[in-house]
């Protein structure tokens, strides 16, 4: 007598069960979301000694613009560390994340009271995010706002505080930060607003700069904005105490 045939796949999976197929699709989301972490962890080590070409936001920005223009294309231009000025890198330092040098990524009292500021509004208006958070989400994430998107943006900052240093980290944010519609990174801001280099930005300059981050396609088209100047003078005033990278 010829030997049974063997079910199929397809065939013992029509017999499961409801547990058995929800154990299966929760298996599937977990090795997904693990090949998904590997990849960051694995990408964020290549950046340690190469320069990243875009971020998700940079890809996301150019999307949204050829909408309306086919041909249209970003304002970017990579420059070291050492060809950003300095003023820029007090000013964002003393605006976004006065204790950059000394955290390991996370300011848990910004988050808290983000998360307190968020419960009284009943939605997410806030993140108290560190510069690394931020750049965490630059690279990879998008500019939607939930607590799992949140979650995440904490899992890849951990990898990139682990892989590099502290100017490593600031030397990528400075040169994939969006500065406008289409600007990114330090030397295309420069050239945007001042006709200059990044190198040659002034304190001043420097001081705009940094407080249109969180709004800067808002700012771009209103650049005469009292907020825009009453908050750079006190940024300017800061920027002195703002500790760099060493």
């Amino acid at each position: 007598m010829a030997a049974p045939r063997r079910a199929s796949r397809t065939t013992r999976h029509r017999h499961w069960g409801p547990w058995q197929w929800t154990a299966y699709v929760v298996t599937l989301l977990f090795v997904g979301v693990l090949a998904t972490q590997l990849y960051y962890f694995v990408q964020i080590g290549w950046w340690v000694h190469f320069d990243p070409s875009s971020t998700a936001f940079m890809r996301a920005a150019e999307a949204r613009l050829r909408e309306t223009d086919p041909r249209a294309t970003l304002k970017h231009e990579w420059v070291p560390y050492d060809q950003i000025s300095r003023h820029l890198k007090r000013a964002i330092i003393a605006s976004e994340d006065a204790n950059f040098v000394n955290h390991d990524g996370f300011e848990i009292d910004a988050m808290l009271g983000a998360w307190e500021k968020n419960q009284k509004k009943g939605r997410i208006v806030a993140g108290g995010s560190t510069l690394s958070q931020q750049l965490a989400k630059n690279l990879f994430l998008s500019s939607e706002r939930s607590y799992l998107r949140k979650a995440e943006e904490l899992s890849i900052t951990w990898m990139l505080e682990f892989w590099m240093n502290k100017q490593r980290i600031f030397e990528i944010y400075l040169n994939s930060v969006e500065w406008g519609e289409g600007v990114f990174g330090a030397q295309a801001a420069a050239r945007h607003y001042y006709g200059i280099p990044a190198s040659k930005l002034s304190a001043w300059q420097a001081a705009r700069l940094a407080v249109m981050l969180p709004r800067p396609r808002y700012f771009d088209t209103h650049r005469n904005s009292p907020y825009l100047a009453q908050r750079a003078g006190v940024i300017a005033r800061r920027m002195g105490a703002a500790e760099l990278p060493p």
